[in-house]
């Protein structure tokens, strides 16, 4: 069944403001009740959306029938997410922020490879469900407009990670170079494994398959 804000406001009626904002928005204790309870909506609206998506086909999906599931107008929709395609793919640049925060909060000597493996863990954290995360990655990469935002969006977060690597690099005149092919590379690793997670139903270790794809570019000659 479809959440609803109907849903979310009476789990504030049944729980406290600290624990709902807790699992709904993931931790981010710095923003204003405002802010984040912005987010908590956000986060329902889009899993509406994806729940839709992935039961009619997202090309046969219209943005009415997400807010009428979500028990919204479509202008309050749109105060969320201008368009469908960020509906499915808006979470993406939250991700990349908290894992960009996360390598950053590494050791500054750990090996820059370590770190991103870390940082990329932040994905499995977030509050859901096995099967929503199957969906959502299912959906991706099964439709040719959203894998190409998503490749988009996985850019950005390129841009964020390669000034938080490049310190970490022994100094060069190539290092800026270096840092950015590091993070593309852990980046490409990461949605392959993620890709080869989604053909296998979800019922293996995400990071192992990562594991598999960084070892596959970094062995030796």
């Amino acid at each position: 069944m479809p959440y609803t804000l109907r849903t979310f406001l009476h789990s504030v009626q049944t729980a406290t403001w600290n624990e709902c904002l807790y699992h709904q928005c993931m931790d981010r204790k710095q923003t204003s009740i405002r802010e984040q309870t912005r987010s908590v909506v956000r986060s329902l609206l889009a899993r509406t959306a994806v729940e839709l998506f992935a039961a009619q086909g997202y090309d046969n999906t219209t943005l009415e029938e997400v807010a009428a599931a979500a028990g919204v107008s479509r202008r309050t929709l749109f105060n969320y997410f201008p368009s469908k395609e960020d509906l499915a793919l808006g979470g993406l640049s939250e991700q990349g922020e908290l894992i960009a925060q996360r390598f950053a909060q590494r050791p500054a000597d750990e090996d820059c490879w370590a770190s991103l493996r870390a940082a990329f863990q932040v994905i499995e954290e977030i509050e859901t469900t096995p099967e929503h995360r199957l969906e959502l990655v299912t959906l991706l990469f099964d439709n040719e407009s959203l894998r190409a935002g998503h490749a988009e969006k996985q850019a950005r977060w390129q841009d964020l990670l390669a000034p938080l690597i490049e310190p970490r690099l022994p100094d060069s005149e190539h290092r800026a170079l270096q840092a950015r092919a590091i993070a593309a590379a852990a980046i490409t690793c990461l949605q392959a494994a993620n890709q080869e997670w989604a053909r296998l139903g979800g019922r293996v270790d995400l990071f192992g398959l990562y594991d598999t794809a960084v070892h596959a570019i970094r062995r030796p000659a």
